[in-house]
């Protein structure tokens, strides 16, 4: 592991996944929101700034990308062909870049495997940040798939017509939205029917050891807590949500990808460029003092450091996927129809 002072480290940062039981965390409750949350133009400005130091921002792109292809991936499990598909918070166009790579898991029967974006004809990319969406227009991946970059006013009105897209995805821009109820309905009524939405977000656990370090840090140091990491919706709310919004087969799981860093600012330097930094309405203007820095570095190591030095930041995806109502779309059994008692095939016992 190279010194933090020689930073980043490794030209991709060491990723570990698990899966593991989620924390309780206070969130909103689901619903209309009664106040917002997130400064919207904030989070366009960090974005802009994250794109224009772009060596920069091309580097910090290891989760991004990591996260695009795992959802790109989950299009292998729907036999059709997307005529238009929305891309929905489209970063630097991840999700375009992942479509473009060798399919993940060829047939080995035939002698090509071509890659996701051949089964596709058209994407929009709809993202509220110009610089970022435009970022990588000028890399060889653009001439691999017909791609659309389109900018919007704001991502949480979408300017489509009804019954326009065959499939929308989003990869990790929906945590940023105030109105989510709101959002998943619009992304409903723009798909045609029986077509699906696929999405990917950060959930209430991700970076709950900065999120503890911070908080005990500032309790030390200055005896009260400010709120530096941004709230998050959990993955109990999400499944409610897509329900209201109309959408019908729905799953949703969720893992952890886990991303070793040197030390608690590089973690902090990274996610401030990859527009990621707290976006809260009424957080504390300026940095966070160096006082409660130095505290929370060393509460970190304390609590979560790992045995070669380094230290985890846990970033919980949240993957949903929800289908518009349409005639032809198959439709579950009725309850108690099945011919088959799932003990007989799982055991466990008599039920009492």
């Amino acid at each position: 592991m190279k010194p933090a002072k020689l930073r980043p480290f490794l030209p991709r940062p060491a990723i570990r996944q698990r899966i593991c039981l989620s924390r309780s965390y206070a969130v909103q409750a689901p619903g209309t929101p009664t106040l917002q949350v997130f400064n919207r133009n904030t989070k366009y400005l960090q974005k802009e700034r994250a794109a224009a130091n772009v060596e920069r921002s091309r580097k910090v792109d290891y989760l991004k990308d990591e996260v695009a292809m795992r959802l790109s991936e989950r299009l292998l499990d729907i036999d059709r062909h997307f005529n238009h598909v929305l891309d929905l918070g489209a970063n630097s166009c991840n999700i375009a870049r992942a479509l473009t790579l060798p399919d993940p898991d060829p047939d080995p029967s035939k002698t090509s495997s071509p890659p996701l974006s051949s089964r596709l004809s058209h994407l929009t990319a709809a993202e509220s940040s110009r610089g970022m969406l435009y970022r990588d227009a000028d890399l060889p991946f653009n001439k691999d798939i017909n791609l659309t970059r389109e900018v919007l006013d704001d991502e949480e009105r979408l300017p489509f017509e009804a019954n326009t897209f065959d499939a929308v995805l989003s990869s990790l821009s929906m945590h940023w939205i105030n109105d989510l109820p709101s959002l998943l309905a619009q992304i409903n009524n723009v798909l045609k029917p029986d077509a699906p939405f696929m999405g990917a977000m950060f959930g209430g656990d991700t970076l709950y050891e900065l999120r503890t370090s911070l908080q005990l840090a500032d309790m030390e140091r200055r005896g009260g807590v400010s709120p530096h990491v941004s709230p998050l919706a959990d993955v109990r709310d999400m499944g409610g949500l897509l329900q209201k919004a109309g959408f019908k087969m729905l799953t949703i799981d969720v893992d952890d990808i886990i991303v070793d860093y040197p030390d608690t600012l590089a973690l902090m330097q990274d996610l401030q460029a990859m527009g990621e930094s707290n976006a809260i309405l009424g957080r504390e203007a300026g940095a966070i003092k160096r006082d409660v820095l130095l505290a929370n570095e060393g509460i970190y190591r304390e609590f979560y450091g790992n045995e070669d030095g380094s230290i985890p930041a846990t970033f919980r995806m949240i993957y949903m996927i929800g289908w518009k109502e349409g005639p032809n779309q198959a439709k579950p059994l009725p309850r108690g129809s099945g011919q088959i008692n799932i003990t007989d095939i799982l055991g466990g016992g008599e039920v009492k």
